[in-house]
This record gives C-alpha cells, sequence and structure tokens, in this order.
C-alpha cells in the first residue's frame, strides 16, 4: 500500500477491530480493551513523530541538533526508546510486556503536563496476559497488527479527517455492545451526545464540564459545536470520571483530538468533586452536560446531609437511587445568568414521589426545568428502557415547561435503536419554536403542573392517543345485507352442484 493514500474510516475501524482478535479467547473484553485503546494510542503518536521527523530531515538533514530542537517543540515529545517502531522490531525477543510499559512511562514524563498518571493502571507486563510465554506470544501478535500498513496513521495518509478519535469512538461503541452495563455506563451514543450539544448551543469563549465524563466523547461534541461554526478552539473542556480507566481513556481521548484546554479529574464526583474554584468552592461552568449512571444505589447518601458544598439543601435524594443528586450537583454548577445543563435521566426521575418529588416541585417552583424530552426504548448500551433528557436554565424566556414525545421516532435496530438525523432535527425544532406540537409538544404552565401533583410523566403532558375513524353504521349495514344476499346465492348453485351429483 502507498504511504500517501489517503486512509479512509472504515479501513481503520476494521483493521482495529480485527487486532481485537489477539486476545479473544483468552481475554476478557473488560481486560483487553484497555490493551488496544492504548496501542492505538501509542500507534498513532508515533506514526506523527515519525512523519515530522522525515520532513524535518529532508529540510535540515545537514542540522541534526535543529532537527532534535524542532521535536521539542511538538505538540508531545516522544523518546526515541519509546517509539512503536522500536517496539515493533524487537518483538521477537523476550520481555515485550516490560518493554512496552518502559516506553509508556517515557511517554507520560515527557510529557507531564498532558499525561500525567494516565496510564498508571494499565500494565502490558500483567499476568493479565497470562504467563510469560503466553504473554510475550500475544503482545507480539498485537504488535504486529498495529504495524499493518491499514494502520499506517501518517498525516499524509490521515490528512484533516479525526479519524483517531473517531476510532477510539468506534471501539468504545463496540465494547459497550458487546460487554453490556459495565462498559455502557461510560458510553453515551453519539446520537445523543450530537442532540444534547446543539440543545445546549455552546458558545465561543465558554466553559463547559461534564461531571460524569465516561471517555469524554460528550464534552468533545460540545467542542467540535463551537468549532464547527467560528473555526478556532477558544474554549474550555472540564470533566470528572470515578472509574480511573475510562478516565485515561479520556485523557488519551482529550490528547488525540488536540483538546488542550481540558481539565480532567479522576474522582467520585458526588463524593469528592474535584473540579474547585481557588477559594474551594464547586466551579461554576456555562454548560453543564451528562449522562450519569442510572439510579446509583450506592453514590454516597450518608454524607449528603452535611456536604459542605450544600448541593442538597433543596432535599437529599433516596439512599438507593442517585439520580436527583448528580442533578442536584450540575445544579448548584450552572453559571448565574449563562448557565444551562442537560442530563440523561431514567423516567422515574420524573414521577418517583417521596423525597424525590419534593426536590422536583422545588427545582420547578425555581423555575430552572426548562425541557422534558422523552426518548426512545433501547438506544443505551447496556439498558433497554427509555430515557429522558432533561434541560435546565438559570435564564428561561417564560415560566413554562415544554414536554416533547419523541419516543417512537428512531430508526428500529436489531438490539439498538438509533436516533436518525431526522429525528434529531424534530428536536430541536421544537425545543427552538416552544409551541405545542400536536402528539409530539405541549407547553405546560407552572399551574398546570402542580395540579398534576408535580409529576412530570410526559402522557400527562402529549397526548399521543390515535382517534379510530367513527363506524359509519348505515354503509356497515348495506355491506352486511350485500354479503349475506352473496351467501344465499352460493347457497343456491351448491345445491345444485349437489343434486346433480346424486345427493339430495
Amino acid at each position: 500500500m502507498n504511504d500517501d493514500t489517503v486512509i479512509s474510516q472504515d479501513a481503520i475501524n476494521t483493521a482495529v477491530w480485527n487486532a481485537c482478535d489477539t486476545f479473544r479467547g483468552t481475554v476478557d473484553p473488560s481486560i483487553y480493551k484497555d490493551y488496544i485503546l492504548t496501542m492505538l494510542f501509542l500507534k498513532y503518536i508515533s506514526d506523527i513523530w515519525q512523519d515530522h521527523y522525515e520532513r524535518y530531515q529532508a529540510a535540515h538533514g545537514a542540522h541534526p541538533e535543529l532537527i532534535e530542537e524542532l521535536l521539542k517543540n511538538e505538540r508531545f515529545v516522544l523518546p526515541r526508546s519509546a517509539n512503536f517502531r522500536a517496539l515493533h522490531e524487537a518483538r521477537h525477543q523476550p520481555g515485550n510486556g516490560e518493554r512496552i510499559d518502559r516506553a509508556l512511562h517515557a511517554i507520560e514524563e515527557a510529557n507531564l503536563g498532558k499525561l500525567r498518571d494516565v496510564f498508571q493502571d494499565i500494565s502490558f507486563n500483567s499476568t493479565k496476559l497470562g504467563d510469560e510465554a503466553q504473554k510475550n506470544d500475544i503482545l507480539r501478535h498485537l504488535l504486529e497488527d498495529f504495524a499493518r500498513p491499514e494502520l499506517n496513521l501518517r498525516e499524509s495518509r490521515v490528512g484533516q479527517l479525526d479519524v483517531i478519535g473517531n476510532a477510539y469512538e468506534f471501539l468504545i461503541k463496540n465494547f459497550a455492545t458487546t460487554a453490556g452495563k459495565k462498559a455502557g455506563e461510560f458510553y453515551t451514543p453519539p446520537e445523543v451526545s450530537q442532540l444534547m450539544a446543539r440543545l445546549m448551543a455552546p458558545q465561543e469563549g465558554e466553559e463547559i464540564c461534564d461531571p460524569t465524563c465516561g471517555s469524554g466523547s460528550l464534552l468533545m461534541k460540545c467542542a467540535q459545536l463551537i468549532r464547527s461554526r467560528t473555526g478556532r478552539r477558544h474554549y474550555a473542556l472540564y470533566g470528572q470520571e470515578a472509574i480511573g480507566s475510562t478516565w485515561a481513556l479520556a485523557k488519551m481521548n482529550m490528547f488525540l483530538h488536540a483538546e488542550d484546554n481540558h481539565r480532567v479529574e479522576w474522582g467520585d464526583t458526588l463524593r469528592n468533586p474535584k473540579l474547585l474554584d481557588a477559594d474551594g468552592r464547586l466551579r461554576r461552568f456555562d454548560v453543564v452536560v451528562a449522562n450519569p449512571p442510572f439510579s446509583l444505589e450506592k453514590w454516597g447518601h450518608e454524607n449528603a446531609a452535611k456536604d459542605p458544598h450544600q448541593r442538597f439543601r433543596r432535599g437529599v435524594p433516596p439512599r438507593t437511587k442517585g439520580d436527583y443528586a448528580f442533578i442536584l450537583h450540575m445544579v448548584e454548577t450552572m453559571r448565574p445568568g449563562t448557565g444551562r445543563m442537560a442530563v440523561v435521566v431514567p423516567h422515574g426521575v420524573l414521577f418517583r414521589g417521596a423525597s424525590e418529588g419534593r426536590i422536583r416541585q422545588v427545582l420547578i417552583e425555581e423555575n430552572l426545568l426548562d425541557v422534558v424530552i422523552g426518548l426512545p426504548e433501547k438506544l443505551f448500551y447496556g439498558t433497554g428502557i427509555p430515557a429522558a433528557i432533561l434541560v435546565l436554565r438559570q435564564n428561561k424566556v417564560d415560566d413554562k415547561v415544554l414536554f416533547i414525545d419523541a419516543s417512537r421516532a428512531y430508526q428500529d435496530g436489531k438490539n439498538q435503536n438509533l436516533l436518525r438525523a431526522q429525528d434529531v432535527q424534530a428536536i430541536i425544532d421544537a425545543v427552538q419554536a416552544r409551541q405545542p406540537i400536536d402528539k409530539y409538544a405541549h407547553l405546560a404552565t407552572r399551574e398546570e403542573i402542580a395540579g398534576h401533583g408535580f409529576n412530570l410523566n410526559i402522557p400527562r403532558y402529549v397526548n399521543t392517543f390515535e382517534d379510530t375513524a367513527t363506524a359509519d353504521l348505515p354503509a356497515v349495514r348495506a355491506e352486511r345485507l350485500k354479503l349475506k344476499e352473496e351467501l344465499a346465492e352460493l347457497e343456491l348453485k351448491m345445491a345444485g352442484y349437489l343434486k346433480e351429483l346424486g345427493y339430495d
């Protein structure tokens, strides 16, 4: 394959997915996904570094010291011993796991400002990959898989396409599909992320936060929206993620998307929020988006009443359901004036009573709740239940709540349903119009919602019942008489045939 051949996203996705065959049958997907994604990262930065090195060499070959200085000014620094090519050349020797680990640690040391602690939870020298002989063999195959011509990721082949970030999303999506709920906890379908980003309409210069950011895809959808409109990266991304390996994915993903203006923290957002200002208070953001774990059982109820940030002053959520804990955290981190948020929730959040009902009432009475959107079932990996999106704003245009029932507009998939472009656009159009739409949208007053006991169950507000046509009784009677006459004629004919055959 010619090194200058433009590479397609599908070719990269297929090659990377095929590389997973090296692990299948010997290592669980929940373990090997981290190895595949980390190796993709290593291969990418090695290919880009090699591309730049050869370009500098062609221009300044007589001045090696100048080339070294130029390489130090790259977006990242790649020590020679940590290059994928060096690891691939040594693949037949013992110690592949140890060599790869040393390479990752060297890359981290050389890029501490961007990659500090990112590789601390991943070890290619782990016994999870089997005994020394099996591990060395698996890693030799892995290095050979990523050395294939299809995975030549030099800029001359990649061009302007964001193929690496897309490959991350492709792999994460496929691991979520095959690994079920555990993987689905950190994966939001790209169509839902796109919808949430468009609902928030992030603007240049704004600060955007996802307090349960997973692999970072939702944050990056917001960033892409700003770039597509302005062509610039004048914004800041913030996130926090509780699972260490997923946090590392988010950091690598940000790095691969060239999202250098970001701060992604590792820790439990509810028990230990880390996105704080200089005075130790919760930082405020223009846009807050999240797809938190649904109805998390152990979310930190025992310490909620004495929360130092007073996030639960509107009420403490139930001990075994953390949905409103995430919602209240997001509400407290909206910037006064410009702040708005979109959060994915299970439908129980709309109608469950007790403390959740009281919290819901306060949010409505404070005029924070703006839109309730019912989504189709089977959109999210790991759960078939339908979800909803709540939009809350600091500065609403009125004191009403728009309800949208988008549960019946989707592409039917075998295992997962899909929001189509026209489905997303219909929701955006309805939100912008903020007017009733027959069997789709209803603009409810606060009095109307209070009349329903602050229950937000969408069918209470959007009537999707299809009226059956009123029966035309005279026409039905005439049709019945006609059929009786035809039946009588048939009976006479049948009697005649039987008589001819000798049956009287």
